[in-house]
């Protein structure tokens, strides 16, 4: 049993431009886009309280406030809905209890390492989350615990640094972040290494990263000098990559599903996904997709 400090905190990297998705995203955040009814944000954020955390970081950028005043409280859509005997408990998890979500303003694009050194005030010397929009990752049908859940699990009996990470087909490793892995104990696995997009046939495994981390403190420190790397940007997996070896490091593989909501293919995919398993609408989403495929 890890004697760690709790994961009470939660980092969202919510100030990129979205430009895959224009025109939609031109006034409205691509975290605002929704999977049938919820936007992507709203998932990550059950996610994460599912998991016990309790106060969310956004750092956000110009024209992201809605993304803040989502979590408010509507009293003029409340009131109206009450005055016409609608439910509103549609509305309950997108509530924040008052001090639970905090902003901090990413002010230049430079990267996922600077957008995470943009809150290290606010993280202070605690073990801290970060999550990925883009990356929505779903429990197993039937039950299961969601990603993050999973993964402070894991981070209550090992401690150190953690990824999530999934394995995917061999010829699909080029397009991600892969892991050299160590020792292997179930869902957990050492890591001795990550390596950026590499070739098929260099890859050390077929266990990428998937966009959910448990990461200690010192990582901001090092994100303080880190230099430039792809992209001309301050990478976050670089700064990993220099805490491997003096502190502990594991991946948890995920025990559900990921769709990669950045890119379009993905983001209808998993409202299709999503929209099937609903009870209020699956069957006639299923009818629908048959017909459409028929002619």
């Amino acid at each position: 049993m890890s004697s760690s400090k709790p994961i009470r905190k939660a980092v969202f990297p919510v100030a990129g431009l979205g430009t895959r998705f224009l025109p939609a995203t031109k006034a409205i955040p691509k975290e605002l886009l929704p999977i049938v009814d919820r936007p992507l944000i709203q998932y990550a954020v059950d996610e994460a309280r599912e998991a016990g955390i309790e106060q969310m970081i956004f750092v956000t950028g110009r024209g992201k406030t809605a993304i803040v005043e989502h979590f408010d409280v509507a009293y003029e859509l409340e009131t109206t809905m009450e005055s016409r005997g609608k439910d509103l408990s549609v509305l309950d998890p997108t509530r924040a209890v008052p001090g639970d979500i905090i902003t901090v303003r990413q002010q230049v694009p430079l990267g996922l390492g600077h957008a995470i050194w943009c809150a290290r005030a606010i993280v202070g010397d605690e073990p801290f989350a970060i999550m990925l929009p883009d990356e929505l990752m779903v429990a197993r049908k039937g039950g299961g615990s969601g990603c993050m859940a999973q993964m402070v699990e894991a981070y209550d009996k090992v401690g150190g640094n953690l990824i999530s990470v999934l394995e995917v087909p061999e010829d699909e490793v080029s397009s991600y972040g892969v892991i050299d892995p160590g020792a292997q104990d179930g869902a957990l696995t050492e890591v001795k290494g990550l390596v950026e997009k590499p070739p098929r046939d260099q890859a050390p495994s077929n266990k990428i990263v998937s966009g959910r981390y448990i990461l200690q403190p010192e990582v901001m420190r090092i994100l303080e000098d880190q230099e430039k790397g792809a992209g001309g940007e301050i990478q976050l997996t670089d700064a990993m990559a220099r805490m491997i070896g003096d502190q502990a490091f594991h991946a948890v593989t995920f025990d559900g599903r990921r769709f990669d909501c950045g890119s379009k293919t993905g983001f209808v995919e998993a409202t299709l996904a999503l929209a099937l398993e609903r009870e209020d609408m699956g069957a006639q989403v299923r009818e629908i997709a048959e017909t459409l495929l028929r002619d």
